[in-house]
């Protein structure tokens, strides 16, 4: 619920400020339970506790990895189960959290997309994981926080609570992350990217591209069959960036596939007069995946060509041995 909507379940006899006290106890400060909201009188802590709770998903098993990476299945009230992962880093920690229950996008290379979709998560099933794992890691404001909705799921196709979820995280009475600290990710649903851009409260965006030409990228992400590469570097063009921001673009690279030299080529021609960036992954494999993945030197090398073009970096795997990487969401693994 945002302040409204807390406002509304409170009840007309209350005054606004119980909202606000309500919506920073449960937000800011990280409640866990009604009842021990001290700001709140008793009686209406009762009251609250009685018809209404916090209601966060629960730790159905959770997965260490060697690197300090955490992964854990949640399940959420009717059953179902989604993933979120935590990467600790330094002075700074990354959540990665799901936007949907599965994946409609059926791109081939992902492992999350073989669990097809299930449904959409609310938003407060989106803002429950960030809450949820940043008690369970000791996390307090203040301390340096990422969050990327790049787990499961397609997050403009679920863009009403992608967006609402978006606002609490970063309201400075609310979750209060700064908007550099949040990014989603999309495979290219174009007309949802010109409704995200029109938000004034809104993540980064970050663009799945993954193939240097549209006959390519229709093979490895089917999706694009709909929302032709030509269309979406348009609506990139055309999209509102802020003015510290740029377009990120993912580019996973597969084996032989996608990797040569002349694909880098392609792909600093297509991102030509964009501001932007690129995140090289190379890919994270899985037992059902059909590709493989190059060598470091040739990650090196195709990452050497984009770079005189613009910034490019090497996303290093995080979780490999647990199946948390980038790719590997599909509730199994690491004794799972």
């Amino acid at each position: 619920m945002d302040l409204a909507g807390l406002q509304d379940a409170l009840g007309t006899g209350e005054p606004g400020y119980r909202a606000v006290q309500l919506y920073q106890a449960i937000y800011r400060e990280r409640a866990s339970d009604l009842v021990h909201i001290s700001t709140l009188p008793a009686r209406l802590r009762e009251d609250l506790s009685a018809r209404h709770r916090i209601g966060l998903p629960e730790i159905a098993r959770q997965y260490e990895s060697v690197d300090g990476t955490r992964r854990y299945l949640l399940r959420l009230d009717d059953g179902r189960t989604v993933e979120t992962v935590l990467m600790p880093e330094g002075e700074r920690d990354t959540i990665c959290i799901s936007s949907q229950v599965g994946c409609p996008v059926d791109c081939k290379f992902c492992m999350t997309a073989l669990l097809g979709l299930e449904r959409s998560l609310t938003a407060g099933e989106i803002v429950g994981q960030v809450l949820l794992v940043a008690r369970q890691n000791g996390h307090v404001p203040g301390r340096r926080l990422n969050i990327v909705m790049m787990g499961q799921g397609e997050p403009l196709l679920n863009l009403a609570n992608v967006v609402k979820a978006t606002r609490i995280l970063l309201d400075p009475a609310g979750f209060g992350l700064s908007p550099r600290r949040i990014t989603v990710s999309t495979a290219g649903i174009i007309p949802q990217i010109a409704e995200l851009g029109r938000e004034p409260v809104r993540p980064k965006l970050a663009i799945s591209l993954n193939a240097s030409t549209e006959e390519m990228r229709q093979e490895l992400m089917p999706i694009t069959r709909k929302y032709h590469l030509r269309d979406l570097l348009d609506a990139c063009r055309a999209y509102p960036l802020r003015p510290w921001e740029k377009l990120t673009f993912e580019y996973v690279l597969l084996k032989d596939v996608n990797d040569s030299d002349a694909d880098a080529r392609r792909v600093v021609k297509l991102l030509a007069h964009l501001n932007a960036k690129v995140n090289l992954i190379a890919l994270n494999p899985g037992p059902e995946i059909p590709y493989q993945t190059p060598a470091p030197a040739r990650v090196a090398g195709f990452q050497q060509i984009l770079r005189r073009s613009f910034p490019c970096f090497v996303r290093q795997p995080r979780g490999l041995d647990i199946y948390a990487a980038c790719g590997q969401l599909k509730k199994a693994g690491a004794g799972g």
